[in-house]
Formats: structure tokens, sequence, C-alpha cells
């Protein structure tokens, strides 16, 4: 029997439609309001402490999102959070725009923000193994990371643009804009959900202790998790934070921030598309190698004063660090049991986003004591690159990981 290709699943289409919007409208929402904290506000604690409003609540909630998404309809966890994701952005354009917005709003509307993200981001990566056979599931991760990629060129670009030429309100409203359409492309009935697998009944911390006890005997998924953790933590969580503190140290402008953040996301995008059309087999040493790549360039990184130069190094991060997240992501999906899939994807997705605020506290509290930015980004970079030759050194299982697809 003839193997439907990934583009005629119309399912799939709609979803990484749906995904492609509302990362585009994220990317924009998260550069408009650094640009607005940082030039308005003129405080990088600030911008510390609003990104980990937003960023925490995923943390607390994402192993119970996972929950969610094993007992519930994925496609209609995915629908609600991003409808009401765009209601609060519609929310903040109008404070924006009667000049009301607020520190204190921008705390409390991002805490809201950010926890719906801990639903949203499970039931996603947990739904492709559903809509796609077993073979395609590295391919479909591929061209839903190379979309996101995109979304993450073109957001930045766009906000900045956008920026440049029609204020900050004018941002805001175009980001809500983009996370109702993705809304509208995940309505349930077009992306044609199975049944729900999970059918034992019983309660939500017996869930939890399931799906944390499945990762806990994995020396793979235990390993994968830390590479995650270091490199979100170390690198890019630490660069993020820093690259709208470097753009205004430098005295750069909105449009230089948007080409670091579109070069950050070509080099992603790029890689994406290489890891798409190539098989490989030792998906462990792959990530170990991305991951190790990825904090060398954060070392030169933090070297150079120029914010050209800071451009492309941003590429090569963006290139590297896609070696280290969908090998291992697509190992973890395709050798899990389905039953359990929303909830080791979950503690998954935390070590992907949940360590970000810790290096957004941290870079932040380290400025605002003094410390220059680029020693900042140097000491977490080089702590990051002893863990990780530690992890090739002594992480055999991970290392010698080979997959049969």
């Amino acid at each position: 029997m003839e193997q439907q290709s990934l583009f005629r699943n119309r399912p799939f289409i709609f979803l990484f439609i749906g995904g492609f919007l509302a990362i585009i409208g994220f990317s924009m929402f998260f550069m408009t309001t650094s640009w607005f904290v940082i030039s308005d506000l003129g405080s990088a604690r600030s911008l510390g402490i609003i990104l980990i409003a937003i960023t925490v609540p995923r943390i607390l909630m994402m192993a119970f999102g996972g929950v969610l998404a094993d007992k519930f309809k994925k496609t209609t966890i995915m629908f609600s959070t991003s409808s009401i994701q765009g209601v609060l952005l519609v929310i903040i354009f109008l404070l924006h725009h009667a000049d009301q917005l607020t520190f204190a709003y921008l705390i409390i509307l991002g805490f809201f923000f950010g926890t719906l993200d801990a639903f949203s981001g499970p039931a996603g990566t947990s739904l492709i193994p559903k809509i796609v056979q077993k073979n395609q599931i590295k391919q479909a991760n591929a061209v839903i990371q190379g979309l996101g990629q995109i979304g993450f060129v073109i957001g930045p670009v766009i906000s900045g643009s956008v920026m440049e030429y029609g204020g900050v309100t004018t941002s805001y409203l175009v980001s809500a804009i983009f996370v109702l359409l993705s809304a509208f492309f995940m309505f349930p009935p077009f992306l044609k959900e199975g049944p729900v697998v999970n059918t034992i009944k019983q309660t939500p911390f017996k869930d939890l202790k399931e799906g944390f006890f499945y990762v806990k005997t994995s020396k793979f998924l235990i390993t994968g998790i830390l590479i995650l953790i270091t490199l979100n933590f170390f690198a890019f969580g630490a660069i993020s934070i820093a690259i709208p503190i470097l753009v205004e140290t430098y005295g750069g402008s909105p449009i230089n921030l948007s080409y670091i953040e579109a070069a950050l996301g070509v080099g992603m995008l790029i890689s994406t598309a290489v890891i798409g059309m190539i098989k490989i087999r030792r998906r462990g040493l792959t990530s170990i190698a991305g991951l190790i790549a990825t904090l060398i360039v954060a070392i030169a990184f933090s070297q150079i004063p120029n914010l050209y130069v800071l451009t492309a190094l941003a590429f090569l991060i963006g290139f590297t660090m896609t070696f280290v997240a969908i090998p291992f992501f697509t190992s973890a999906q395709e050798d899990t049991d389905p039953r359990i899939m929303g909830r080791v994807m979950s503690i998954v997705f935390l070590a992907m986003n949940g360590f970000d605020p810790l290096a957004y506290g941290s870079v932040t509290l380290l400025v605002s004591r003094g410390y220059d930015i680029q020693l900042v980004i140097l000491s977490f970079s080089i702590v990051g690159l002893i863990i990780a030759l530690a992890i090739l050194w002594r992480g055999k299982t991970f290392r010698d990981y080979k997959s049969n697809y």
C-alpha cells in the first residue's frame, strides 16, 4: 500500500499552518514586549521580571498540561489555548493604545499567556504521532520545526518593521491577528484527531506520577532531558535575554534587534531543512555534538561588541542548536508508549522551555548588579560546555543510541 505524502495529509497541513501562524504571533509579541520594556521602561531588570512572569507558569503547569493531553482531545486543548491567547493579545493592544499598558499589566497578562502555553505545547507535540505514520515522524517534526523557524524569522522582521513605521501599538495588534488566525486553523474538525488512547481511569496525581516514573526508568530520556536543560539554560535562554540588552547597549534600533532575531531563525530553518533531508542513525551522538558546537559559538558571541558580527554568530547558534533538539525529540516520540505520550512530551517540553526563566532571572540579576553582559554570557557558555563534555564522556547509552527509522 502506497504511503500518503505528508503534504496530502490534510490534518497535518492544518496543524503546521496553525503552528506557523502562532509562532509568528508569539515571536512578534515577545520582541515587541522586549523592545517596549527596554526602550520605554528603560530597565533590563524589568524585562527579566516580565519574561519570568511569562515563562514560570510554563514550568509550574507543563506536567499537568501533559496529563490533560493524555486525557482529552489534543485538538480541543490547542484550539482553546490559542483562542484565549489571541484575546489576551487584543487586551494588551487596547491597553497600549489607551496608553495604559503598565509594568503590572504586562506581568499579569504575561502570566496567563505563559500558563496557556503550558497546555498547548505538550498537546501539539503528542498529536504528531497520531496524525502521521511512524516512519514519517522525523520528517513531520522537521517540517513543523522548519515552518516554526520561518515564523521566528518572519515574526521579528514584521515586528521590527511595524514598530519602526507604525509603533508598538500596531505591532501588538498584528501579533494578536496572527494568533487568532492560528486558532482558526486548529479548529478540531479540521484536524480530525482519532480517539483518546489513554483509557485507564486514575487520579491526575497518579497520571503525573506514572509519567515521571516512565521517564525516570529511561537512561536515554534522562540524558536527553539533561542536554535540553543545558542548551536552554546556558546557551539559548541566556543569549535570548542578552540580545535586546546588547542591541540597546551598542546603540541599535528595533531593526538591528530584528536582524539578530531573524538570523537566529534562519540558522534554525536551514539546519532543520538539512535534518529533514538526511537520515541520522546516531541521533544521540548528533545531539551531543550539536550542543558542544552551540556552546562554542556562544563563547564567541560573548566576546564580540559588534552588532553585525553578532548577527552572523546568531545564525550559527540557530544552525547548531537544531541538531540538539530534533534528533532527540523524534526518537522520544517514536519510542514512547502512545498512552503516555502527552506526559512524556510535557516533561521534554519542560526541559526545552522551562529553564528559560531561570536563565532570564540569572542574567538580568547579574547585569543589574553591575556585571558586564558579555562576561555573564561567557561564564554561562563555559559552564555549559563543561557539562556537555561530561555528557559526551559519561553518557554511553545516549551517545550510542541508533534509530531504526
